[in-house]
């Protein structure tokens, strides 16, 4: 009799999915990821932090609770690395190397998150072919989004702007219109000194005539960066302080190429530094109403995704000549009436310097006949008259900052902040007089207060010390001391400098602003949303005039009781760097893409005394 066949039994089902807990993962990151900044200005860079976590964590989900067939979550974790990896050489170069090179890692992880969960919810009922197809599908999708997108660069706070990849950049708009509004200008007349080098031309864009207010060597509104003391205070002028009734007035407005110059003002003339495609130019306008007068070039140009392009310095203006440092490293000695070259070097050669991530952000500073120019951490001295270097200082890491000078007990030292701390120069060899110690962003410049003491600051926290270090300079028996004050984080400043005024020092903690008394660095105020923007201070009338990251124009007191701001109104479109300049009423403002002049006139200019808050 032959043995009954065994029963056989039915397959066992493959347990349910467990999309639960990465749909709840998901959103926590999108949340995080764009949530965070629109609610917390200053919290873009801990959105990108959750976000990256947060695909970490859903890794985790789909590799070990997921209940995923094995063969596909293998699937999805290697088509992830070959999708990312060729997605890499296709997008755009502000994408591939935004965020130090992170950028497409950073955009594209929440997307592969997003789409991973959702194939998982989608595709339940399809067949297993149906499934690893449209696994390879989605991901290949998620990566081919960042295909379509370029970034305008980040702010501040960290936050990416983006635009379709085919959509032009405003430089490629001006360009396009200055290329269709008619031939180039012919160049102008060079020295014989310009004709004998390699120096390139200037080119005359418009009618320069003279005027006694044009004159070499009559009194100079406005030497450069931050003003003649490079302090960010104006003296000796005064503007309506109620805008409700006195609004700021547009005198005009116009494109510029990008950079985050700001001006140099002498007479009836502005200048300041831009880009124009392939070239690096000194400009040079009227101020009364921005007509260009001459545009000198140097073939070169500095780019980098996350502040894009463009000279970062800011022209100097000393006996009818303008000192120029570009990003690259070009130095350049122009006549201030038409642009015409008296000499040129090349500075980041001559202090063998490698240009640095963000490129060479100080501006030149002239002491009598020397013109002293920083390439990131190395000081170096040229002859005023004929560009002859004359001295090379001591490394010092890196550093955006500029050169600035202060007197102690009667003797003139150039002062300097790199990424290591404060050093005192002296000005006939370049020797390293005394140095203070403090790994900072090497960015903002120190404040001179009296008696021989300063103030630093950083603000990045990007394996960097952040806050305000105030430190006294005095000879000793063996030489020249420092000695630490006080530290405070009350004030905490990146690349927004900050202006001293009557005991305190107001700047910007982040995106909003700060005040800090000096005695001993506690905050007194923080208020405000401006981003990582700008200001003046106004002497005789205790108020600031902020220029805000979007390109706002705020009045703020500066007073230590509170955070009160008088007015804000509309300044200049965009993502806005620059400093402002005041030149008697006339704000001049400008960012990458446009500059403006305002006049900050009205019928309430009064001496300095309580200012009233609108109702």
């Amino acid at each position: 009799m032959a043995a009954a066949s065994a029963p056989v039994r039915p397959p066992v089902p493959a347990p349910p999915l467990r999309l639960w807990p990465g749909w709840i993962l998901v959103t926590l990151q999108w949340l995080a990821w764009l949530g965070l900044p629109y609610l917390l200005p200053d919290a873009a860079s801990a959105g990108i932090l959750a976000a990256l976590a947060g695909g970490l964590l859903v890794m985790v989900w789909w590799l070990f609770f997921s209940r995923v067939p094995w063969p596909e979550r293998g699937l999805a974790l290697g088509t992830m690395i070959v999708a990312v990896l060729a997605t890499g050489r296709l997008v755009h170069p502000s994408i591939a190397s935004g965020m130090m090179g992170l950028l497409l890692i950073i955009l594209v992880t929440p997307l592969l998150s997003l789409a991973l969960v959702a194939w998982a919810g989608v595709s339940r009922r399809f067949s297993r072919g149906g499934r690893r197809l449209s696994l390879a599908v989605a991901i290949l999708m998620a990566c081919g989004v960042m295909t379509l997108v370029r970034t305008g660069g980040i702010t501040g706070g960290a936050a990416s702007e983006l635009h379709w990849r085919w959509s032009l950049t405003p430089e490629e708009e001006l360009l396009a219109t200055t290329a269709s509004s008619g031939p180039t200008p012919s160049p102008s007349t060079r020295s014989a000194a310009a004709q004998n080098s390699a120096n390139p031309a200037s080119v005359p864009v418009g009618p320069a005539p003279l005027s006694p207010d044009r004159v070499p060597g009559t009194p100079v509104a406005w030497t450069g960066f931050r003003g003649s003391q490079r302090d960010g205070v104006v003296r000796g002028s005064q503007i309506a302080l109620d805008w409700a009734q006195s609004a700021p007035r547009e005198l005009w407005r116009r494109a510029v190429g990008p950079g985050w110059s700001s001006f140099a003002v002498e007479g009836g003339l502005i200048y300041t530094q831009e880009q124009r495609g392939e070239e690096e130019r000194v400009t040079c306008y009227q101020l009364t109403n921005g007509t260009p007068v001459w545009s000198h070039a140097d073939p070169t140009r500095f780019w980098e995704s996350n502040a894009g392009a463009g000279p970062r310095g800011t022209p100097t203006l000393a006996g009818g000549r303008v000192l120029t440092l570009g990003a690259t490293g070009v130095l350049n000695a122009l006549l201030a009436t038409n642009g015409v070259v008296l000499w040129t070097r090349h500075a980041a050669t001559d202090t063998g310097t490698k240009v640095p991530g963000w490129g060479f952000a100080g501006s030149p500073l002239v002491l009598g006949d020397r013109v002293v120019v920083a390439t990131a951490g190395v000081v170096a001295c040229y002859d005023l008259p004929t560009g002859t270097l004359r001295w090379i200082g001591e490394k010092g890491g890196w550093g955006y900052s500029s050169p600035h000078v202060a007197t102690l007990e009667g003797t003139p030292q150039i002062v300097f902040l790199n990424g290591l701390g404060a050093v005192g120069i002296e000005p006939a060899d370049g020797k390293t007089l005394w140095t203070y110690a403090w790994k900072s962003d090497g960015i903002v410049q120190p404040a001179v207060l009296a008696d021989g003491e300063f103030l630093l600051g950083s603000g990045s926290g990007i394996g960097t010390g952040v806050g305000v270090h105030r430190f006294a300079v005095r000879r000793g028996p063996d030489g020249w001391v420092t000695e630490e004050r006080w530290r405070s984080i009350g004030l905490k400043p990146y690349f927004s400098d900050f202006a001293v005024h009557q005991g305190h020092a107001y700047g910007f903690d982040g995106s909003m602003l700060a005040c800090i008394d000096l005695t001993d660095g506690k905050r007194r105020w923080k208020g405000g949303r401006y981003g990582h923007g700008q200001l003046l201070a106004l002497a005789e009338q205790s108020v600031l005039v902020v220029l805000s990251e979007t390109g706002d124009l705020a009045l703020v007191k500066a007073t230590p009781e509170e955070h009160v701001e008088l007015a804000r109104v509309p300044g200049v479109e965009g993502k806005t760097w620059n400093h402002p300049v005041l030149v008697g009423d006339v704000l001049l403002v400008r960012n990458d893409r446009e500059m403006a002049a305002f006049s900050l006139a009205g019928s309430d200019i009064s001496p300095s005394g309580p200012i009233a808050t609108p109702k």
